[in-house]
């Protein structure tokens, strides 16, 4: 599944070369890490969790925190299914998932009630890795949902039927949803068990967030009760910025519980890995940013068997 672009030997000769340089550092960290996650055992609940991810935001690396988030659990062993519910379809894309207009797509589960098991494809990246693809009829489910009856609970209604009649029951479901707080974004926090929002590490980092928590709770007053904010993942950070730091450590005072220890580093790889049509962990598994993608899926697994009590 990983594309490896050197040995640990040769990070090793690398790092004598260079000696104490910053470079040098930087590779013995990352070789560090690498040694740690191939030593790392998971144990999976069992329960399968559904996590929308989602900042009202523009740019803070939403979609992409959905697909490498997913594709990091899958390379631990968790079995995952992402739906696509922002009609510009770029989680599809990124997953190598064929989503011309053509496809049987969400759009037709939410407006035509197909099944969802008749859309979900796999992904060509892992076996455990599968997509319920958008195409651009999405951008008119808005209007169309409208006249629907229960407009609200069209996705939460499929994925229930789909979980209990499916014999491979996904470890994760991860929706990705569109920036704007309208029905198909309603619909996937009704849906939900948990959010997930991305914060990229820069000016105006928590611009809109107090509405996405009002509208979060919005949702679990009158629509989904269960739904808690449950992870907080801080994207696109430069520790080499004084800036990035104090939105950190701002972050953290706020929302202690919710934050992962790991964050996500602005990379060139991260950045790249989509026009490929993959996730950064099969576009170059060994970069820093795959590396953080694996260790926060790895942590986003331990705190759910820490609080279940999973041994």
């Amino acid at each position: 599944m990983f594309h490896v672009k050197q040995s640990e030997d040769s990070d090793t000769t690398v790092v004598n070369h260079l000696g104490d340089s910053p470079i040098a550092r930087e590779l013995a960290d990352l070789t560090a890490r690498r040694k740690v996650l191939d030593e790392t055992t998971v144990t999976l609940s069992g329960n399968t969790r559904v996590i929308t991810v989602s900042n009202q935001k523009g740019g803070v690396g939403k979609t992409t925190t959905t697909v490498n988030i997913a594709a990091a659990l899958a390379s631990v062993g968790a079995r995952v299914l992402v739906i696509d519910m922002d009609p510009q379809g770029n989680a599809s894309t990124a997953l190598s998932i064929p989503h011309s207009a053509g496809v049987t797509s969400i759009y037709d589960v939410l407006i035509n009630e197909v099944p969802l098991a008749e859309i979900i494809q796999p992904s060509p990246e892992s076996d455990l890795l599968m997509c319920a693809p958008s195409t651009i009829h999405l951008a008119g489910a808005e209007i169309e949902l409208v006249s629907q009856v229960a407009r609200e609970h069209r996705l939460r209604t499929a994925l229930e039927d789909y979980l209990d009649n499916t014999d491979d029951r996904p470890d994760f479901v991860i929706i990705d949803c569109p920036p704007s707080l309208g029905l198909l974004t309603i619909n996937a926090f009704t849906a939900a068990h948990e959010v997930m929002i991305p914060i990229q590490t820069e000016y105006y980092a928590l611009e809109g967030l107090s509405q996405l928590l009002g509208n979060v709770g919005m949702i679990q007053k009158h629509l989904n009760p269960r739904l808690h904010v449950s992870t907080i993942i801080l994207t696109m950070y430069d520790g080499r910025t004084r800036l990035a730091q104090q939105v950190a450590e701002e972050v953290r005072t706020h929302f202690t519980a919710q934050v992962l220890q790991t964050v996500i580093p602005r990379s060139v790889r991260v950045s790249e890995a989509p026009s490929f049509g993959q996730t950064v962990i099969a576009y170059d598994g060994q970069s820093a940013g795959a590396i953080a993608y694996r260790e926060a899926a790895v942590e986003i697994i331990q705190r759910d068997a820490a609080k279940e009590g999973v041994a």
